[in-house]
């Protein structure tokens, strides 16, 4: 099992800076997770490139 990698992102609602953690074995991933401040939806897109850094991006899911 691979440890998680840290990323931090801005909710599109509320604009609160949130820290998750990610899955380094899904090298490209999106999915569903609520803001811990306000509770909207945000659709998180994390992707490990070929040198292993990690790009996050987060989205209003109806957005």
């Amino acid at each position: 099992m691979s440890d998680l990698a840290p990323a931090t992102i801005q909710c599109p609602y509320c604009w609160e800076m949130l820290n998750i953690s990610v899955d380094p074995s899904l090298r490209d991933a999106e999915y569903v997770e609520d803001c811990q401040v306000c509770c909207q939806p945000i659709v998180i897109h994390a992707c490990f490139d070929d040198f292993n850094q990690l790009t996050v991006t987060a989205d209003a899911e109806n957005g």
